[in-house]
């Protein structure tokens, strides 16, 4: 390691810890009228009136503010159920009475907002130098630390990563796995915890897409920027191989036009966005009526986003998978793989090879898979029929416990947080139904295969330790068979460390995958 890459490190951990940090540097006065807006005409007299004790005052912390704002929202709502029963003489039999209520998702949901609005002092007004403080700041230290990497040999080296704290489940792994587990339950939980972050980059969402910076914003540019520099260490680390270079350039891509800007640029224009890339049931609400409805009155670009979406299920999943394997999505196209592939790779070599491991990831990933399909076929009846149960199920109860517990709590906590302690595949290999889907189709009719030449195989292991699903590609190699796993998503890293050259991706011909 050069000095400019050590300068480089100790640039980023100052910004890191900036960056941290600013999450406590503002005080919160209670704009009430920003809350006032987050109700309807009839419930907004009795929240303004419960929330008239936090006027004027002032707050340190965030999390005294909450405290007080929950506190005076429920004495509102408990003063508007007495209404609703008393002066309408609504019931909870009456259709009439649940749209009169204060519910606990329409508070919680005014939490970002109103705690956004509130914040004042030291980093609200100087949000621009925080910015580059910690944002600027380390990028650039990270790509000091990145391009001097250009100068080593090319191919991967005995690089020590099992010796490796960061990379080896040591301290410093567990701490940063520790803290993006800490940020996804604070991202989709307690948002209202990252309203500073949200502050630093209102300048961009305004410039991009005419508002201010949801969460939503402020994770989709943190993404594609982890993904751009992250995609740059990744093409340097991995330039001897052409089909490594192409692929991050597009996921990079992607990434970038598909999933950030375009949909930014949507909103500007006052029409529905959308990640055109997203297909269901990776996109689980896809189906849910509000998007449904929403899209159909929106013209001819709304019926545009609807079919375009019903395409990829039923047209492009197929015969893609078919000529490419899942590889065309998992590995070229798909934001959750693209971060996976460049954020995730120092973490590649933690993923488990174990036969328990495979045994768990079988029934996992199709049990996720089986849960979409039971959730979208109730969201459709309930679409078309105006009921909410069927049978025993309620859709409203099934898609709101899938939304948590795979949406957020699998997808986001547990597949981005686990990088460091399980490797960068965990989403993608155990819990992606949509990777479960292009599995099944790559299981029973496609032509892609990763050919071996047996003879040319010295055993060194490479191929097995950096496989991110988990495969022990060796023990194909050792007996010159195909890797014929449904689960392989074809990055081709297998290929790109065998110092022998005994591995091949092909498109040639077709082949029935391995049960899974």
């Amino acid at each position: 390691m050069n000095g400019i890459q050590k300068t480089g490190i100790a640039l980023f951990l100052l910004a890191f810890l900036v960056f941290t940090m600013s999450l406590s540097l503002s005080n919160f006065i209670l704009d009430a009228k920003v809350a006032g807006q987050q109700f309807d005409d009839y419930q907004r007299p009795f929240v303004l009136s419960a929330l008239r004790q936090m006027e004027g005052r002032s707050y340190s912390r965030v999390f005294s503010f909450m405290r007080d704002y929950d506190r005076a929202l429920k004495v509102a709502q408990e003063a508007i159920a007495q209404d609703v029963k008393n002066n309408l003489g609504l019931t909870p039999s009456d259709g009439a009475y649940w749209s009169k209520i204060l519910k606990d998702d329409k508070i919680k949901s005014s939490h970002f907002p109103v705690t956004k609005a509130s914040a004042q002092g030291f980093l609200p007004e100087n949000s621009r130098l925080f910015f580059w403080l910690s944002i600027g700041l380390g990028v650039l230290g990270g790509l000091m630390f990145i391009l001097p990497m250009r100068r080593l040999p090319e191919g991967i080296k005995n690089n020590g990563i099992y010796h490796s704290s960061l990379h080896a489940r040591g301290i410093l792994g567990i701490a940063l796995g520790i803290w993006l587990i800490a940020f996804y339950v604070l991202l989709y939980f307690y948002p209202e915890y990252l309203v500073n972050w949200a502050i630093m980059v209102d300048p961009l969402s305004r410039f991009l897409n005419g508002g201010e910076a949801s969460q939503w914003f402020l994770y989709g540019f943190l993404y594609t920027l982890a993904i751009l520099v992250m995609g740059l260490r990744m093409m340097i680390k991995y330039r001897h191989n052409n089909y490594q270079l192409l692929r991050t350039g597009s996921v990079m891509f992607f990434q970038l036009c598909f999933a950030f800007l375009l949909p930014q640029i949507m909103t500007l224009l006052h029409l529905p966005s959308a990640d055109l890339k997203n297909i269901w049931p990776l996109d689980y609400s896809f189906f849910f009526e509000y998007r449904i409805k929403h899209l159909l009155s929106s013209g001819y670009f709304g019926l545009f986003l609807l079919v375009w979406g019903v395409v990829l299920i039923v047209v492009a999943v197929p015969v893609l998978t078919y000529f490419f394997g899942k590889r065309w999505y998992c590995s070229w196209v798909c934001g959750c793989g693209g971060l996976a592939e460049t954020m995730g790779d120092p973490f590649r070599q933690l993923s488990s090879k174990k036969l328990i491991a495979w045994k768990i990831e079988r029934w996992l990933i199709h049990g996720v898979l089986v849960f979409a399909v039971v959730m979208t076929a109730l969201v459709l009846y309930t679409y078309f029929s105006g009921q909410s149960r069927m049978l025993f199920l309620d859709s409203y109860q099934v898609r709101h416990w899938y939304g948590v517990l795979i949406g957020s709590i699998f997808a986001g906590v547990v597949g981005t947080g686990f990088y460091p302690l399980m490797g960068n595949r965990v989403w993608c290999r155990f819990g992606c139904p949509l990777a479960a889907y292009l599995g099944l189709v790559q299981r029973f009719k496609s032509r892609f295969r990763i050919t071996t030449n047996g003879g040319q195989c010295i055993s060194c292991g490479n191929c097995s330790t950096y496989c991110e699903m988990g495969i022990d590609v060796r023990w194909y190699a050792q007996r010159g068979e195909n890797i014929v796993r449904a689960s392989c998503v074809g990055c081709g890293i297998c290929a790109a460390v065998c110092p022998r050259g005994v591995l091949k991706l092909e498109n040639s011909g077709e082949v029935r995958f391995a049960e899974e």
